[in-house]
């Protein structure tokens, strides 16, 4: 196997703003697996606030070609019942080079199941023996902004059924109204880790469900736990880890403060884990929902493959950008539709 990968400045088509900052691109690196004639695209989309970038991301992929050489000839002796096995642990050993780094991991796993799909000339939800009809509706995000420019990405939301609005501010309230005014769609609700008041964030959960708003994700600061177990407890409405969550091995560390946990592949280092993360969450009763950055149609569409197994989703990163180098996916009813 031949692993390549290079840079790329990803343009937000509008600045994005969050309770933590503003953001006008996402650094992406885009790798590629070759093996004789097959292919398989992969990406690492990368925000600043998790530490990675194009250099450290060049860095570990060229440890990783390492480990990728001379396995070829394994891979294309397997049967398919065993390639998905056969990459997960692959993909154990590519996980050991360094810590973190996991976007770039997995834009490694992402290649390796898309290069699976090209051997075997098969879609990756087939291979993954996953079941399209189940797929959830995936939202639209807004970030925080002037009531002009909220309208105008109102009107890019075309196909979409849900909208996601961006919160942690103290115009929280005069958001939802101004959306409301242009919209009646169903609202997901992300604070990123916005919110300090216990008692303040319980009275807006209360308002924001009166409004049509059906979950919240990250309300307190990643590390505040408890707060984020005290609305838990006491919400209307489902309350998910998203900064909070990263990998399989904080699923124990936040079971018992959120109804539920955002699964990104950027995040938990691919596919492979993403499927752990969903086997294990459902063993302790938590809600799922699939996530992503700003991305690519590559890292979407790899995403949306598993997408069924998920209760809720928010896979809308490459409609959020000027120059993605990938076929936007289609919509039906405002799922993304597997082929």
């Amino acid at each position: 196997m031949r692993l390549s990968h290079h840079p790329l400045l990803l343009e937000l088509c509008h600045p994005f703003r969050l309770a933590t900052g503003v953001r006008t691109h996402t650094n992406v690196t885009l790798t590629r697996i070759e093996l004789g004639p097959f292919s398989g695209d992969g990406e690492a989309a990368m925000p600043p606030y998790y530490g990675e970038t194009h250099a450290s991301s060049a860095l570990f992929l060229d440890q990783a070609t390492r480990i990728l050489e001379n396995t070829g000839d394994e891979f294309l002796r397997l049967d398919s019942a065993n390639r998905s096995r056969w990459i997960a642990d692959l993909m154990r050993k590519v996980d050991d080079i360094a810590p973190g780094n996991n976007a770039a991991k997995a834009s490694v796993d992402i290649a390796l199941h898309n290069l699976w799909s090209s051997v075997e000339g098969k879609p990756l939800h087939i291979l993954l023996g996953i079941d399209p009809r189940k797929m959830p509706p995936t939202s639209f995000t807004l970030g925080m902004d002037t009531p002009e420019i909220l309208r105008q990405k109102l009107t890019e939301a075309t196909g979409f059924e849900i909208i996601k609005i961006k919160l942690g501010s103290d115009d929280d309230r005069a958001i939802i109204r101004t959306v409301r005014e242009y919209s009646d769609l169903p609202i997901y609700a992300d604070a990123n880790q916005g919110w300090r008041d216990r008692g303040q964030a319980l009275e807006l959960v209360h308002w924001l469900a009166e409004q049509g708003v059906k979950l919240i994700e990250q309300p307190f600061h990643k590390d505040d736990l408890v707060s984020s177990a005290w609305l838990t407890e006491r919400s209307p409405l489902p309350v998910f880890a998203d900064e909070s969550f990263q990998r399989l091995a904080d699923l124990d560390w936040v079971a018992y403060s959120f109804h539920g946990v955002n699964v990104k592949l950027m995040k938990c280092t691919g596919i492979s884990e993403a499927l752990r993360i969903v086997e294990a969450a459902r063993k302790k009763g938590l809600k799922l929902m699939t996530g992503c950055m700003t991305e690519t149609s590559c890292g979407i569409l790899a995403a949306a493959a598993i997408a069924p197994l998920f209760d809720y989703a928010d896979l809308d990163g490459c409609w959020l950008v000027n120059n993605n180098p990938y076929p936007v996916p289609l919509l039906e009813n405002g799922k993304v539709i597997l082929r």
